[in-house]
């Protein structure tokens, strides 16, 4: 069986590399034969292709999508400080 970290490593490299995802701030954890992705996307979809770029890079290991999806908007009005 595979090392953990070798599993993560190359899951990391898919989300970064596929042209679906070119994500490089999510987290990537295996514990046995789970697979947990934490971090924050800007949408839905992006979460569920993340989970999907995840899945096919590894086959065989449950994915439990922990992303939070939060409201990456530009501000509407100059903010003053």
């Amino acid at each position: 069986m595979e090392a953990p970290q070798y599993v993560a490593a190359r899951v990391q490299g898919a989300l970064a590399e596929d042209d679906r995802t070119h994500e490089l701030g999510i987290r990537v954890d295996v514990r046995g034969d789970q697979l947990f992705l934490r971090g924050q996307v800007g949408c839905q979809e992006r979460r569920t292709l993340i989970a999907d770029v995840a899945a096919e890079a590894a086959p065989g290991l449950t994915i439990h999508n922990e992303l939070s999806v939060v409201d990456i908007r530009e501000p509407e009005e100059e903010e003053t400080l």
